[in-house]
């Protein structure tokens, strides 16, 4: 962990990180990629030790609306355990009245969740969670120091009894370990038992391009012997790695969700993510 200096933290659309780099360990984490220019080790945590008073700055001025974080570091790192850099932020959203989503993989939202359910009676929450497999022993080997997948799904399940909506992340989808028709109808069992709102997949697959190709591919040689040489094979140096089973899952996910009323497309998602709340729209949604 080192502390740096930041001339900004909200971006144009209300986005925000906290903290750069993240302790996760997910071996196949874009956020390591070369293009996002990070000058330091990635499990070097960089925390942005004036990101609080440039956040009160912003709110102050700017007009109601969601802010998000997640994109590019999971907010709730074990850090924050300490730090409470994103308890803090929470409160600051709550007081000028901002509504609040984030990505994370992290029990560790459960911390503050009676904080998260006054901006939601204030304004709006929605939390957005990661789920890759539902085997937690291969969770461990993909996600290694973070909660598994069975812990995330009881969070999911908490915050829809405390009235919370959530949407899920099913992704990635790494081709040869986690795409399989079991692993894909058993994350949809779980988001349907935890009421999620929607789900976000693009297509089953992965991305990967210099900086998280050669960690991605470390980690292949050291769980998963020979598989490297397939990926090499079948996709180069491509960016985009779909699942060779893609068209069939993606027919399951689409059929699925549909049957159930949880929103898959993109395009309704996003929306449905970031529209700030008029005074009648708990009413009308939640």
């Amino acid at each position: 962990m080192h502390y740096v200096k930041s001339k900004t933290i909200l971006s144009q659309k209300n986005g925000m990180n906290l903290y750069r780099g993240c302790t996760h360990g997910c071996i196949y984490c874009d956020s390591r990629s070369k293009i996002y220019g990070m000058d330091h080790k990635f499990e070097d945590i960089e925390v942005k030790e004036n990101s609080l008073e440039l956040l009160k700055k912003e709110l102050i001025k700017r007009p109601k609306s969601m802010i998000g974080t997640g994109a590019m570091t999971d907010p709730y790192v074990p850090l924050e355990k300490h730090l409470r850099y994103v308890r803090r932020s929470l409160e600051l959203i709550y007081k000028y009245g901002f509504g609040f989503t984030c990505i994370t993989k992290s029990d560790l939202v459960l911390r503050d969740l009676e904080l998260l359910k006054k901006i939601n009676e204030k304004s709006r929450v929605v939390i957005q969670m990661t789920l890759t497999t539902a085997d937690d022993e291969l969770c461990s080997i993909i996600e290694p120091n973070v909660c598994p997948t069975s812990r995330r799904v009881e969070v999911l399940k908490t915050l829809r009894d405390e009235g919370i909506p959530t949407v899920v992340w099913l992704c990635p989808i790494l081709p040869y370990i986690n795409d399989t028709e079991d692993n894909i109808n058993s994350i949809i069992d779980f988001c349907i038992e935890s009421d999620v709102k929607g789900i976000l997949c693009y297509e089953m697959g992965l991305t990967l391009r210099e900086g998280n190709r050669e960690h991605f591919y470390s980690k292949l040689d050291e769980h998963f012997p020979g598989l490297k040489d397939k990926y090499i094979k079948n996709y180069g140096n491509d960016y985009s790695i779909p699942s060779p089973n893609n068209k069939k899952l993606m027919g399951i996910f689409k059929r699925r969700t549909s049957q159930a009323g949880i929103l898959n497309d993109f395009r309704e998602i996003f929306p449905y993510l970031y529209d700030f709340p008029q005074d009648s729209y708990q009413s009308k949604l939640i």
